[in-house]
């Protein structure tokens, strides 16, 4: 498949020129599709010729089998969720805290990695620790100073706000030197960079598929190292976390599928299988080269000193200052295009291998003409 054929296979981008894929892609009719139909089997079939439960459990099955060799690990270490934020909250509310231990995380994360420090703060008694970022480049010195003592790191592998690719080998490694585990959101990376989580050497990776990777919403994952995984007591637990749910007390599964909980929808993740297949369908090579063709034509266009982040953007993410963000992304929406106001006061322009020069230049054009 080509970026041409994937585009003409996506109904949203019929009528407007869309570039927030940071925030969340637009699906393709066969991932729809194939969410529609696992949500018929479920309840047109399933109910009378399977048991509902069971079906749902081979789907999961399917999802966490393409899962890992998408992530180039072992099923064992993937565990489904409903989002990043889902994922980040079950392993913090898995870990053992203590009254004073310290959390270290960058000044740049969404609040997926912000407010469940937050809440252990006023559960536990947990400190967090606020590295400073600059122009999306981490201080590393300051990170150095932080680690020192630190319980866990939470860290974006690519930032929402610059574009920026942190160096996460290089801070997992130091983390570890100190003690501290390390905790990813990799959000950002799957569908337009490889994600090598196990060469990350991180402990724990939390990711989900609505965007670059364009499938439905609820479709999340996490990947959980085996040895980490076997210390996480996680507070939430149902059928699906344990090996016998009838059985007296509880024993949790092996590796990463103690995050499970229970009964959710099939759908998003029968859709995010065949998402995962469109993604390898194109291939990251292309995508790949046809975001840095189409960031490139965007920052020629745009002026130097608007631009923030790398002179050459690391990702399809590219952000700029303006003014007025609100009233330029409104005046752009009035003229068909999409992109998105960022609580840092910039705007931020995402650009996917579906999207197409044509699409840079209207919304250079749009952005002169609401500028005036």
């Amino acid at each position: 498949m080509d970026p041409e054929a994937l585009r003409a296979d996506i109904p949203a981008l019929d009528d407007v020129t869309y570039l927030n894929t940071g925030a969340s892609g637009p699906s393709p009719r066969r991932v729809v599709d194939a969410e529609r139909a696992a949500l018929e089997r479920h309840e047109y079939e399933a109910h009378a010729d399977d048991d509902p439960y069971r079906s749902a459990a081979a789907l999961f099955d399917d999802a966490r089998e393409r899962l890992a060799t998408f992530l180039d690990t072992d099923p064992a270490n993937v565990a489904l969720t409903q989002s990043t934020t889902d994922g980040v909250n079950r392993i913090a509310t898995a870990l053992d805290w203590e009254a004073g231990d310290i959390v270290v995380r960058t000044d740049v994360e969404h609040a997926a990695g912000v407010l469940p420090w937050r809440r252990l703060r006023d559960a536990h008694g947990v400190t967090t620790r606020v590295v400073p970022t600059h122009e999306g480049r981490i201080d590393r010195d300051a990170y150095s100073e932080a680690v020192t003592d630190a319980r866990l790191v939470c860290l974006s592998a690519l930032t929402w706000t610059h574009g920026t690719r942190l160096p996460v080998s290089e801070l997992v490694a130091e983390a570890h030197d100190a003690g501290a585990e390390v905790l990813v959101d990799a959000v950002q990376v799957p569908g337009q960079a490889p994600m090598p989580v196990e060469a990350w050497g991180a402990e724990y990776v939390a990711a989900a598929g609505h965007k670059w990777v364009c499938g439905p919403w609820g479709a999340g994952f996490c990947y959980v190292d085996s040895d980490a995984a076997e210390r996480l007591e996680p507070l939430h637990v149902g059928y699906r976390s344990v090996r016998d749910p009838e059985g007296e007390g509880y024993e949790f599964h092996a590796g990463a599928r103690r995050l499970e909980v229970g009964t959710v929808s099939p759908g998003p993740h029968a859709g995010l299988i065949e998402a995962l297949d469109v993604v390898e369908a194109v291939g990251l090579d292309a995508i790949r080269s046809r975001i840095d063709d189409l960031t490139e034509r965007f920052t020629d266009g745009l002026a130097d000193d608007r631009l923030l982040g790398p002179e050459t953007p690391e990702s399809g993410l590219v952000a700029f200052e303006i003014d007025d963000p609100k009233a330029l992304v409104e005046g752009l929406r009035e003229r068909d295009v999409v992109v998105r106001a960022l609580p840092t006061g910039a705007v931020r322009a995402s650009f996917h291998a579906f999207n197409t020069a044509n699409d840079v230049d209207r919304l250079l054009d749009a952005m002169a003409a609401v500028e005036g």
